[in-house]
């Protein structure tokens, strides 16, 4: 069941080619443009994410609300634009209030991979950088997206002095009815 007009929910997600998305809870890659482009796209927007997700970020995200998954208790500080969530289903309906008070009609789901797999089949859209290599990692992940996606963005960008590999930037979203 996907989310209704008036909402998305998107993923937002950089995958290698081998499928790791994380190595000691960091990212196993230097990549300075995708860092600005994530927060370009969820600037302002609530940010639904896993416990150790929240934790290696270290802190709440500026200018988003922090909606955190957690089967357990969470140290989440004092922060006014931080919530905790005991499941996914909870993660959607603060998500759905915070970005109504925000004005803005689009949640991400920002990791980790138990929280990205259990949100695909609620989600609209697909934000996935595909980093062109395959790196050393402990957490994976690699959405069967089948025929109820269709790619409808794609940009490649090179390797540079700010990004350590080369990248392609593609925008899924779900076919209408699926």
């Amino acid at each position: 069941m996907t989310e209704s007009a008036e909402f998305t929910l998107s993923l937002i997600v950089a995958i290698a080619e081998n499928g790791v998305i994380g190595r000691e809870g960091k990212l196993p890659w230097r990549l300075g443009s995708d860092l600005r482009r994530f927060r370009k796209l969820t600037m302002g927007h609530p940010l639904i994410m896993g416990r150790k997700t929240f934790e290696a970020i270290g802190k709440p995200l500026d200018g988003r609300d922090s909606i955190v998954v957690s089967r357990g208790s969470v140290s989440l500080g004092a922060s006014s634009d931080v919530f905790a969530a005991s499941s996914l289903e909870d993660a959607l309906t603060i998500a759905r209030r915070q970005a109504k008070a925000r004005g803005v009609k689009e949640a991400f789901v920002i990791g980790g991979a138990e929280l990205f797999e259990a949100a695909l089949p609620h989600a609209n859209r697909i934000y996935l950088t595909r980093v062109h290599a395959s790196p050393e990692g402990d957490v994976y992940w690699e959405p069967a997206l089948g025929r109820d996606w269709q790619d409808v963005s794609r940009e490649d960008r090179p390797a540079s002095d700010r990004d350590e590999f080369p990248v392609t930037d593609v925008i899924f979203e779900r076919r209408n009815g699926a």
